[in-house]
């Protein structure tokens, strides 16, 4: 099972009350850091609000953009604007490479291996390194600021990574929702689909046990003509299915599923899609009677997704091949996934609510080189980014939400006292870092608070190192 697209960080505001600017000044940054033969350089995309940065060596947060277009999280990452004010910070949000209108290439950046092969994590946190050395050299009052990295999801993880390889440029990071652990040897490869199963049966065993069942159900009903234009009419499908599409069927079925785990927040939003409040027990009531036959069954599971599809009542029909927003970049994030980002999966159907299916790297790895002539390196994130054994960095506060899939690759413990692991009962894929909200539960409120308390240690650290280091007298 390949491992589903990390989700974009975000949130909707219901009138925008911050202004992102796209700064004037777009450095030139080599495409390749760590080689000498492709000396090419490259715009990177990066927007700046200094609206609340009145003073010399204020702080400067530093998001650390994930897989997608850098506006969409400018306008979306809530935590940031809500805290910009009484820490006088600068917000800086820098795109990814080969995402968004970051582009090595141009137009030829997804053009085959040769052009991809500068698509890592590792260039990336290069490229935020050298912006932020840019930005404290141009911009006026920027040179003594403190920079703290913050990030979701991939985002997070690279938030995470950027101060255990550059403590120089970043006095510290928050890393929500980042599954730094979801890689081979790190964690067992079924804890992701666990978790989404245990979301599910919060609501009632029948709840996860119909969609356990419905997959036979799918097979059964699928296995005449009659049947799938049955389940084509049934789930309002653009495209009437025939039988080599019931694989991909069933795929955007357990993707969905995915998906609502991922986003179940206390409040009405559309991140992925729109949705209604806590949108797992609302796809739950349509999933009380797991003892029922096919139809019946197959028809609760279509209400739970076309809840989950269409709850504004303005999709016509549903495409197979959609699952989430169109601000991912799901073909690179694909290919960081076939080289880098190796995250096994699997199911085994008991323990989880999905058909069992093994992780198997060789066939991964044949699908990857087919795919993109290259193929993955199943160890190298633990090589290069330590794997567990990360007790030597400091200044990083971990959070993650129980009710977050990939809480089961991220860090729930705290190594000491400056490496920090915040739980949020009740708590989806990166709700800290979404805009404050009435319905946040008080488990939100109170990991807002400490990791706002974090923040302002760092930067009075920072402050207090730099006042030592000054010299006092000729």
């Amino acid at each position: 099972i390949p491992p589903p697209s990390l989700p974009l960080l975000g949130s909707t505001l219901t009138s925008l009350m911050f202004t992102c600017l796209l700064s004037s000044l777009i450095p030139l940054l080599q495409i390749d850091h760590f080689g000498f033969f492709e000396d090419g350089t490259f715009k990177q995309r990066y927007l700046v609000n200094d609206q609340h940065w009145h003073e010399e060596g204020n702080p400067i947060l530093f998001y650390t953009g994930n897989e997608g277009d850098i506006t969409w999280f400018c306008n979306n990452t809530g935590f940031m604007w809500d805290v910009a004010e009484e820490l006088g910070a600068m917000l800086v949000f820098a795109e990814h490479r080969y995402y968004g209108e970051s582009m090595p290439f141009g137009q030829d950046s997804y053009k085959d291996a040769k052009h991809l092969n500068y698509l890592t994590s590792e260039q990336a946190l290069a490229d935020f390194a050298v912006l932020i050395r840019e930005l404290k050299k141009t911009v006026p009052g920027a040179q003594d600021s403190p920079v703290v990295a913050i990030g979701g999801s991939y985002g997070g993880m690279l938030s995470a990574w950027m101060r255990m390889k550059y403590p120089n440029v970043v006095v510290g990071a928050l890393a929500a929702s980042a599954p730094i652990w979801q890689f081979t040897d790190m964690v067992p490869c079924s804890v992701f689909y666990k978790i989404v199963t245990e979301g599910f049966s919060r609501n009632g065993a029948d709840c996860s046990d119909s969609i356990r069942k419905s997959w036979s159900a799918v097979d059964n009903v699928s296995s005449t003509e009659g049947g799938l234009k049955w389940l084509s009419n049934e789930f309002s499908l653009c495209s009437p299915l025939e039988k080599e599409d019931v694989l991909v069927f069933k795929a955007w079925l357990q993707e969905t599923w995915v998906n609502l785990a991922m986003v179940n927040y206390p409040y009405e939003a559309n991140f992925l899609q729109p949705l209604p409040r806590w949108p797992v027990q609302v796809a739950c009531t349509y999933l009380q009677d797991s003892s029922l036959p096919d139809a019946p069954l197959l028809q609760g599971i279509s209400k739970a997704v076309k809840m989950y599809y269409n709850y504004t009542g303005n999709t016509q029909c549903l495409r197979i091949s959609e699952t989430a927003t169109g601000n991912l970049g799901y073909l690179g994030w694909y290919y960081q996934a076939c080289t880098e980002m190796v995250m096994p999966m699997c199911t085994d159907g008991v323990q989880d609510m999905f058909e069992p299916q093994s992780w198997d790297f060789e066939a991964f790895s044949e699908e990857c080189y087919g795919r993109f002539g290259a193929r993955p390196r199943a160890q190298w994130a633990g090589t290069v980014y330590g794997g567990k054994d990360i007790g030597s960095h400091s200044n990083i506060v971990f959070s993650n939400g129980n009710l977050d899939p990939w809480s089961g690759g991220g860090v729930t413990q705290s190594f000491s006292s400056n490496l920090v692991a915040v739980v949020i009962q009740d708590g989806a894929h990166h709700l800290d870092l979404r805009f404050n909200n009435n319905y946040d539960p008080s488990s939100v409120l109170k990991a807002r608070a400490l990791e706002l308390k974090y923040i302002k240690m760092w930067i009075e650290q920072h402050s207090l190192s730099n006042k030592a280091a000054a010299p006092c007298c000729l």
